[in-house]
């Protein structure tokens, strides 16, 4: 039993370190794809600092920026997935993920019950009252 909660918690710490690169991923790596650094310049110029930035940002907004022709945004947005190819997931996938989760005890059953069974593995949660 042991050995499997030190082998979900290994594998839950992989995972979030994982987000944490991905999340910190500065665009300027947007240049070994071929992004001209010009491109670059504008977009930290619009405020867009990181991958995930240009990930979560409309190609509708990205064109508004200017010098950003429709050309332009699609090589950019195909650079930044090939960079963080995280994107969507399907259902499948994230109920693969989720097989994973376990449950921890607070040692009240009442409190247990209020929270669906414990408190939830790789998640917050906070109480208070």
């Amino acid at each position: 039993m042991d050995q499997l909660v030190r082998s979900v918690g290994d594998q839950q710490q992989e995972e979030e370190e994982e987000d944490q690169l991905q999340e910190i991923m500065e665009i300027d790596k947007l240049a070994t794809c071929g992004i001209n650094v010009a491109d670059i310049s504008k977009l930290k110029a619009a405020g867009i600092q990181t991958i995930r930035g240009v990930q979560m940002t409309t190609v509708r907004n990205l064109s508004k920026i200017k010098g950003m022709s429709d050309a332009k945004v699609e090589k950019i947005k195909e650079a930044a997935t090939k960079l963080s190819p995280q994107g969507f997931q399907t259902g499948t996938e994230l109920s693969m993920k989720r097989r994973h989760v376990f449950r921890l005890t607070t040692g009240s059953k009442e409190f247990d019950k209020i929270l669906g069974g414990g408190i939830e593995s790789g998640s917050i949660t906070e109480a208070f009252g």
